[in-house]
């Protein structure tokens, strides 16, 4: 089990560990069938009921971790009411710092949104638009830095399901792990939604360059009924991963994926 003290640990310890959440929420919604993809289309544009109630759980679950990785997020538009997701959820869940990047924007109905939420504060925050023939992907940056302790960079991301697109967005994304070519490769942890399996990951160039490579392989698509790894955490050589694991949690269509990090001493 992961640890569940809601507290950031005494930053100045020689060793400490990072508790890290990922989860795609689908705008808040919960998806139990593959028909209520159909059935359910309309909530995509219009405000529906049960959503504030299910992102108060995605809290509730959220509060045990130090830095939660988000996708699928409104960042406020007629479908929300106009509740910026993010916002909400670092506030429900108690969370001091929260950092949210539109990707796709479809005023009045839809601001497609990734974010962060952190107990942390969030340095050199940058916002990527990925490569793809169709926009609308991107990638939010933030880097972590805590005493006596190396920067972790990390990478929240949702990418696209055509896989000549995707192969050049990860193209992107190993190159943000490497700053430039008279760099190292930086500590760097990439989260979210990738829409492929393990297998393709481990076989893409540029991440092995960047010596990315998947954490676990456990199915956590559809979460009714897994069958598909899309849902990842990618980290370099030099970031120590304790243990990861799919959680049981069905708040979207996706399952969480919770990690924690053995931070690296100075």
């Amino acid at each position: 089990m992961f640890h569940h003290d809601k507290k950031p640990r005494d930053e100045s310890a020689p060793e400490r560990s990072l508790r890290v959440l990922t989860l795609n929420i689908q705008v808040g919604m919960q998806t139990e069938h593959y028909r209520h993809y159909f059935t359910g289309m309309w909530r995509h544009v219009l405000p529906s009921r049960g959503v504030r109630s299910n992102l108060d759980r995605i809290a509730e679950l959220a509060s045990d971790y130090d830095v939660v990785a988000l996708q699928e997020c409104d960042a406020g538009s007629l479908r929300t009411q106009q509740l910026n997701q993010v916002e909400y959820l670092a506030s429900s869940a108690g969370f001091t710092h929260w950092q949210a990047a539109i990707n796709r924007d479809l005023k009045p109905f839809a601001r497609h949104c990734l974010g962060f939420l952190s107990r942390y504060p969030l340095h050199e925050v940058r916002h990527h638009p990925l490569p793809g023939r169709i926009p609308g992907r991107g990638a939010l940056q933030a880097e972590l830095r805590l005493d006596a302790h190396a920067p972790l960079q990390l990478v929240v991301t949702h990418l696209a399901l055509n896989r000549e697109a995707r192969t050049r967005q990860l193209d992107y994304l190993g190159g943000l792990a490497i700053p430039d070519a008279d760099t190292a490769t930086q500590d760097t942890v990439i989260l979210g939604d990738l829409n492929c399996e393990p297998q393709e990951l481990r076989d893409h160039q540029r991440l092995r360059a960047a010596g990315l490579t998947p954490a676990h392989a456990e199915p956590t698509f559809p979460s009714w009924r897994p069958t598909r790894s899309i849902d990842h955490v990618l980290s370099t050589a030099g970031v120590s991963i304790v243990r990861t694991q799919v959680l049981d949690n069905r708040l979207s269509d996706h399952l969480p994926v919770a990690t924690e990090i053995a931070l690296r001493p100075n």
